[in-house]
């Protein structure tokens, strides 16, 4: 049992993985829900820590990354500045913004990680000019809303829809064989 909460917990610091979807996954696998939602917490705020706290390493990281690819398609050095400060033009990149400009920062955080992602949502509040503590703060309050919401919706639809789970879960039988 010791592998399935270790891996509740390495998914959810994974940024390809939100708590979001980590959170129902395991309790319909049958693991308990305090324990799942605690390291799904845990391992999410741990990496959305570390970016906020290496935010500058990556955007020079990313800066570098952009000036290389722009160097390969010959592009002049004159606009290498002015795309440097041009934002990602992803889908998730621009729905952060969208959301950063109607909300501001707290919306952002808390609706965020439904819509683009815990991860993009941090960086792209620091991205934004916001300070690093305000992004920490409400980002840790985003995410506790969402492992709350996530952890209790989760026990509860899955206790009525699927009665005794935690007896016969895939998870379960998995680690157990």
């Amino acid at each position: 049992m010791f592998i399935s909460y270790l891996l509740v917990f390495v998914l959810a610091a994974v940024p390809l993985f939100e708590l979001i979807a980590v959170i129902p996954l395991a309790i319909i696998g049958g693991l308990s829900p305090i324990p799942v939602a605690i390291l799904a917490f845990l391992g999410n705020a741990l990496t959305i820590l570390l970016l906020i706290l290496f935010v500058d390493k990556i955007k020079t990281w990313r800066k570098k990354k952009k000036q290389k690819r722009m160097a390969v398609s010959g592009q002049e050095a004159a606009t290498l500045e002015n795309a440097a400060e041009v934002e990602n033009d992803s889908k998730k990149a621009k729905r952060a913004r969208v959301l950063f400009d109607k909300y501001g920062l707290p919306g952002l955080a808390i609706i965020g990680p439904f819509f683009v992602g815990s991860h993009i949502s941090a960086f792209m509040g620091m991205s934004f000019g916001s300070k690093r503590s305000l992004v920490t703060t409400w980002m840790l309050i985003s995410l506790g809303l969402w492992t709350i919401v996530t952890a209790v919706a989760s026990s509860y639809g899955v206790s009525y829809f699927i009665p005794n789970v935690g007896e016969d879960g895939f998870i379960t039988r998995i680690f157990q064989q």
